[in-house]
């Protein structure tokens, strides 16, 4: 078949080839598009802010594989998916190719610095959470709202909670409690 690289390659990118962590990127992409994050957490409703939202859930999901012996292989497919996704996503807004690995590359360490930060902010108190959250999700200008980075701390917080007590099995599935 002439074409069957390209019908594998469409296959792979719409997640028709037994994608394993497709459900599990799309439960993330779902909690991160939640109105509450946007309305009461004053997360900016943009490119950008919807960009740190998935980054923010995912993260944490990336937290509770890594926590995981078995969840490598799963965190390293839902990453892949993540990439996936932010490519197609540049191209949507018209970044060309010869840009989009350079983008890629930056969202990349994105998502690593604020794996970190969250991982941190975690393990720390609510104000080391509510730095990494301003720093990251809000990119450095917190919200005049006084009640919105309390209530994405503790949203993220009740989040991270709650994925320590999904079995993998179930997250990989795409089971977000």
């Amino acid at each position: 078949m002439a074409l069957g690289w390209l019908k594998q390659g469409i296959a792979r990118y719409f997640g028709r080839d037994g994608d394993a962590a497709l459900p599990l990127y799309n439960a993330v992409v779902l909690r991160a598009r939640e109105p509450h994050w946007y309305l009461d957490g004053a997360v900016p409703d943009t490119v950008d802010g919807r960009f740190d939202m998935i980054a923010a859930v995912l993260s944490l999901v990336l937290i509770r594989l890594e926590a995981s012996p078995e969840g490598a292989g799963p965190a390293a497919r839902i990453t892949e998916r993540f990439v996936t996704d932010m490519d197609g996503q540049l191209r949507e807004l018209g970044i060309g190719d010869i840009v989009v690995g350079k983008h890629i590359g930056r969202m990349m360490a994105m998502l690593g610095g604020r794996l970190t930060a969250y991982r941190e902010g975690l393990a720390g108190g609510a104000e080391t959470m509510d730095a990494a959250l301003v720093r990251n999700l809000y990119r450095g200008e917190a919200p005049t709202d006084r009640q919105a980075v309390p209530h994405v701390r503790e949203a993220l917080r009740t989040l991270h909670d709650r994925l320590a007590d999904v079995p993998l099995a179930r997250l990989t599935l795409g089971e977000l409690p």
